[in-house]
């Protein structure tokens, strides 16, 4: 490794080849880069260097689950779900600049933070619940393979043997700048939505009012099911593997406090490459399957493809097609790195993609592993596949409320983030969005145990958790305030931002476990357990009525 390698004293960081030049898919900034960017042409170059970490975790969220969801959506209740997107963009970004910020600041993965700041049990959780949502999530990503392939004509076996060899060798070269401009060169290639967008051409005046004004679709009766799917939106859109996998990128790359706004406007990028393509695809499906049979008779996204053909000729299908291939691989990319960087990160193996395959053999064994085991399991006669599918997604959206709390709470951990913690306005934000996240979580608990709930009793728990959340976030300010009074970790001088850095973790006290703190991880831990149960069971309910 050619790279300067000058460590600065008391960091965190804990690879090594974490630390050095930003090798990026566009450009080059070296460690001893320290100039002021000034002018279009300078603030322009580092951006392209910088541009990656956003761009591919937020175009890896619309992956082969995404296109399922988003298609659901569209094929069975038109374009009257597209105001969850509309809702969803602050949450995205949000959630990925606090993530992003521990990344540049810390140098430490979001697993490792979580093992050393709460420890071993929530430690232990976060990487057994990431390893398996995630190796679901990666044999979705092989299902939107066998479905694109095969639409398109290709033998099953040997598209996923080969998908699999490809998702392996190109995370195998050894260079960071090699993976990142063959992920960039894919996301790129999601843009096919826009065409097919255009090809179907879906109203626009429909498509912009039903991205501003909520509305629910369908009678009583439906309720549940709808819910079901609005859940599988938020947990397609805002799944909790994208928290691990930007933060432990934004590190391998090597991306330090000083390129903060560069890197937000990469996040702000992808924000908006994820929402076009979602929009597009609950766009072009309403428009497909309108006034036809098939219209509210989702099957899978090979059954969007065949609707495409049918009512907008065989290119906007093929295109399609493309599109849904070229997202899982994106997807199968993003979500196997973020497992082997956690697994690296908390057992404290090698695990960079600047290392070559000697130099990081545990983790680039994690990481063929994972692609191996999906790709075999999707080869395996009567898996299955359906039920994966649909319950990857919504399970993903019920685990975001806890990843959501360890993230607001390690970005307001002073010794962790110094004088980048959270500010009022963020904590605010966020805690409303943990509440919405319970909160529909809530009310499908609900439904399946009361079918047939009103629309009212959902605005009564809606108005209920609602104001539980305006008291809890009310006291979470309150105390905060109160005990950060005399705090010697309260970093008030912010003239060093663009400096500082997390010190070593052996360095750092442990926080206090207050019992308001207990009752309420003691309280998550019930949450987790009786909704996802809920979930388990709502999802066998719909998979045996088809």
């Amino acid at each position: 490794m050619t790279d300067t390698t000058i460590r600065a004293p008391r960091t965190a960081v804990l690879d090594d080849a974490h630390v050095g030049d930003i090798k990026g898919a566009l450009g080059t900034i070296r460690v001893d880069d320290d100039a002021p960017r000034q002018g279009l042409s300078a603030k322009l170059k580092t951006l392209l260097a910088i541009v990656g970490p956003g761009l591919i975790v937020m175009v890896g969220d619309n992956d082969a689950g995404a296109f399922a969801t988003y298609g659901q959506a569209g094929q069975n209740y038109g374009t009257h779900l597209l105001w969850t997107l509309f809702l969803l963009i602050p949450v995205l970004y949000v959630n990925q600049e606090m993530v992003l910020r521990l990344g540049a600041v810390t140098g430490v993965g979001h697993a490792r933070l979580i093992l050393e700041r709460f420890g071993k049990f929530w430690g232990a959780f976060s990487v057994i619940d990431l390893f398996l949502l995630n190796a679901l999530t990666l044999v979705t990503e092989f299902i939107g393979i066998t479905l694109a392939t095969g639409y398109l004509g290709l033998p099953k076996a040997a598209s996923v043997v080969l998908a699999a060899a490809i998702i392996i060798a190109s995370a195998f070269t050894g260079s960071f700048r090699r993976f990142e401009r063959i992920a960039v060169t894919l996301c790129a290639a999601s843009l096919l939505l826009v065409p097919v967008y255009f090809l179907v051409h879906p109203k626009a005046s429909q498509m912009a009012h039903d991205f501003v004004v909520p509305n629910m679709p369908g009678g009583s009766g439906q309720l549940s099911t709808v819910m079901l799917l609005i859940i599988g939106i938020v947990g397609t859109t805002v799944a909790p593997w994208q928290l691990f996998f930007q933060q432990s990128y934004v590190i391998d790359k090597r991306i330090t406090p000083r390129f903060m706004k560069y890197e937000r406007i990469d996040l702000v990028i992808g924000l908006g490459v994820v929402i076009i393509g979602a929009a597009a695809m609950m766009g072009f499906a309403a428009a497909a399957f309108a006034g036809t049979d098939g219209f509210g008779q989702f099957t899978d996204t090979a059954g969007i493809a065949t609707g495409l053909a049918q009512t907008s000729g065989h290119l906007a299908a093929v295109l399609f097609a493309i599109a849904l291939l070229d997202a899982s691989i994106i997807g199968a990319f993003a979500v196997t790195l973020s497992t082997a960087y956690a697994i690296g990160d908390v057992f404290g193996i090698k695990h960079s993609l600047h290392r070559d395959l000697k130099g990081a053999k545990g983790f680039y064994a994690v990481y063929a592993g994972l692609v191996a085991a999906a790709a075999t399991i999707v080869l395996i006669p009567g898996s299955p596949l359906g039920l994966l599918t649909e319950g990857v997604q919504t399970l993903a959206g019920v685990l975001l409320p806890s990843a959501s709390v360890f993230l607001l709470l390690l970005c307001n951990d002073k010794q962790v983030l110094g004088p980048w913690t959270n500010g009022p306005k963020t904590n605010a934000f966020t805690a409303v969005v943990v509440a919405v996240l319970v909160t529909l979580s809530i009310i499908l608990t609900a439904s399946v145990l009361f079918p047939d709930i009103t629309s009212d009793t959902i605005i009564d728990i809606m108005a209920t958790c609602a104001t539980a959340g305006v008291l809890a976030a009310g006291y979470a300010f309150t105390k905060r305030h109160t005990n950060t009074k005399g705090d010697p970790t309260d970093h008030t001088n912010h003239t060093d931002r663009d400096t500082w850095r997390m010190p070593p973790l052996h360095e750092l006290t442990k926080p206090a476990m207050s019992t308001t703190r207990k009752i309420g991880m003691a309280a998550l831990r019930t949450y987790l357990l009786i909704a996802m149960a809920m979930v388990i069971i709502k999802i066998t309910q719909v998979a045996l009525n088809n």
